[in-house]
């Protein structure tokens, strides 16, 4: 059966109408008397009767009318209210509904990467950098820098949050000073007001068993990869990297031959950067993607942290001679043994990897937007390592279970708005270096818990961080204009058929 509600807004007019004209029809038929009566009454008489009733009908009309308002107002007041409110919520409901359908669909369909090409582009890299190292460690002198014999997968591509395309590696190559040599590490060189691409960097001093072996034992080493600065010897990484060029050049030359049915191996320098290219010949090489493959060298320092080579006066535009002794710090062991022990933790089905992915390719959108002055500050104080130190901070505050993937809209709020809060505060601290509250899974040797805190913020000035979080704001509100900015989904995940190539026999 049907239910049916009293309508007030009929119901109470409809009333005042009733009783009005009951009430008129009673004065009516009571002056009809009274003439009877008074048939003989004076004409003035009669004309005072009639205004006074129109006047009493007026007073009654406002009367009922005041009397309805004060009823009725108030009730209408309270459900008029929360119709408008509840109208405001559910629109606001289905526009983050809409959001976040379109950020799923674009994840799914622009960011995500497909686990089968990102798997045999691995396989490629892992092979012919196998085999360059495999040559390196066969053909080397004591005297000088060695290869350690193995190589280390470091960045996104290994870390499950890469995004954009599966064409860029980056490789850790350990190298070995001679065995007498030590190497011993000197903080806080860089001093105050450095370059962002300062902080944190060091020195790194060469120490031999007595000093007067310099001259007859390790001439030749000195020469070749260490400065003498402050009166000590002292490791160059530009040193260090012209070497690396040319010993990884010998190698490509000796190995080039076996790839030359699959792909054509060459290589160049970018920014200084020693980059490896695979160009696929024919059908042989998987996919068809042409690699570009990094290769650092590196220097362990123990308990998996690397002295990695930097070329710091280029990416800094200074002429200084004395920046070719800065190196730079890696803890890429540590931070997949970080993320490896939050997946444990975490839901099955956890939303941690996509929102950094998600928050790099919005970063890269948003950035096509912007003036070229800004554009490279905005890329540089959101760059990648930036933005996985917000995400370190954000995993460890943010409670296991409520990283589920329903919660994706939440926890990315939560990734802006914690990145917001750093920019208002000019203060990202290093997440490894200085760091006391690290959880106990991760150990790092003493000197680095001890070193002096780096914020990776400090080189920036404040009216460029205020810019950057307001743009930072701006990007998640524009959400669904800014994801209409696609790119080519050529390698992304797509449920597709079983690829016909195999991995290189």
């Amino acid at each position: 059966m049907t239910a049916y509600s009293l309508n007030l807004r009929v119901f109470w007019p409809l009333v005042t109408c009733l009783l009005t004209a009951t009430w008129c029809l009673f004065q009516a038929l009571r002056g009809h008397s009274t003439e009877q009566q008074e048939a003989g009454g004076c004409p003035g008489h009669a004309a005072g009767s009639g205004w006074q009733l129109l006047c009493k009908l007026s007073l009654l009309l406002l009367l009922c009318y005041i009397v309805i308002r004060c009823c009725s107002s108030p009730q209408q007041r309270q459900r008029a209210a929360p119709s408008l409110a509840t109208q405001q919520q559910q629109q606001q409901q289905r526009q983050e509904q809409h959001r976040e359908t379109q950020l799923r669909s674009y994840y799914d369909h622009q960011i995500r990467l497909s686990p089968h090409v990102l798997g045999h582009s691995k396989a490629h890299v892992s092979q012919i950098v196998s085999e360059l190292i495999k040559v390196g460690k066969a053909k080397q002198h004591d005297a000088s820098v060695t290869f350690r014999g193995d190589f280390v997968q470091v960045g996104s591509a290994y870390e499950q949050h890469k995004i954009n395309s599966p064409d860029c590696f980056d490789i850790l190559v350990p190298l070995k000073v001679p065995q007498s040599l030590k190497l011993e590490l000197l903080f806080g060189a860089a001093g105050k007001g450095s370059a962002p691409l300062l902080q944190g960097s060091v020195r790194c001093g060469v120490a031999a068993p007595k000093k007067c072996e310099w001259v007859k034992i390790y001439k030749q080493f000195s020469d070749g990869f260490c400065m003498e600065i402050e009166h000590r010897h002292q490791l160059s990484s530009a040193l260090v990297l012209k070497w690396f060029h040319w010993k990884i050049q010998r190698c490509l030359s000796v190995i080039r031959y076996q790839f030359e049915e699959r792909c054509h191996i060459t290589l160049c320098v970018c920014d200084e950067k020693l980059i490896l290219k695979i160009l696929p010949r024919s059908d042989y090489v998987c996919c068809h993607i042409s690699m570009a493959v990094r290769l650092i060298p590196a220097f362990h320092l123990g308990d998996s942290v690397f002295l990695i080579a930097q070329p710091w006066a280029k990416a800094l535009h200074q002429d200084t001679a004395n920046l070719e002794a800065y190196w730079g710090l890696n803890f890429s062991k540590h931070e997949q043994r970080l993320m490896s022990w939050f997946k444990d933790r975490a839901p099955a089905n956890s939303c941690h990897l996509k929102c950094l992915q998600i928050m790099k390719a919005l970063r890269d959108l948003s950035c096509k937007a912007f003036q070229p002055s800004f554009s490279s500050h905005w890329c540089s104080i959101l760059s990648s390592y930036t933005l996985k130190t917000a995400f370190f901070y954000l995993v460890l505050k943010v409670p296991f279970e409520n990283w589920d993937d329903s919660f994706l809209m939440e926890r990315m709020e939560d990734f802006i708005q914690f990145f917001r809060q750093c920019l208002q505060e000019q203060k990202l601290m290093h997440f490894f270096l200085g760091n006391n509250n690290l959880p106990s899974i991760i150990t790092i040797p003493k000197m680095f818990k001890e070193a002096a805190p780096v914020n990776l913020l400090g080189g920036y000035q404040a009216d460029i961080l205020d810019l950057a979080s307001f743009q930072l704001l701006n990007m998640w509100t524009q959400i669904p204009q800014i994801i209409r900015m696609n790119s080519n989904p050529k390698y992304f995940f797509r449920e597709s058929s079983r690829c016909k190539h195999t991995i290189f026999n």
